[in-house]
């Protein structure tokens, strides 16, 4: 037989229905979820939450041990990973903001990707700027339609 799980959970269960209807995120639900089972006594082992949330039974408890912790706070906190740093600095892109909204304006992204390195010492791929001007910062139209 499974050992019983041990946790002090102090939302009432009206409030982790409020928290768990009110949540957006997937990984959020199951473990309002895993809460929710714990405060109504529906559950009472580890083994049987990750049979019941399809998770293995180290995330039981690893998510478990972040709400001993911290709380629901820690247990719904979702970390992102820092990935790479911008190619083009944020203050370069409020620089060629400021250059697209110029009546001149550029007549390519070649043209962008030009003054980048020329002006800005950025050298960045062709993709790169095309990918920043045409889908980052075309809310209003900056390059003419010849590109």
């Amino acid at each position: 037989m499974a050992r019983t799980l041990l946790v002090s959970i102090t939302e009432t269960a009206e409030e982790l229905e409020k928290r768990l209807k009110a949540n957006s995120t997937g990984s959020g639900k199951e473990r309002l979820l895993m809460l929710y089972w714990l405060k109504r006594g529906e559950i009472k082992s580890r083994k049987e939450l990750a049979m019941r949330l399809h998770r293995n039974e180290a995330t039981i408890t690893r998510w478990v041990s972040l709400y001993k912790k911290g709380g629901v706070k820690a247990l719904l906190k979702v970390s992102h990973p820092p990935g790479n740093k911008a190619i083009v600095p944020p203050e370069i892109v409020e620089k060629l903001k400021e250059k697209l909204q110029q009546l001149q304006g550029f007549k390519s992204y070649l043209e962008v990707q030009q003054w980048l390195e020329q002006d800005a010492g950025v050298k960045a791929a062709y993709q790169t700027v095309h990918k920043l001007v045409r889908y980052r910062l075309t809310k209003e139209k900056y390059i003419s339609h010849q590109c």
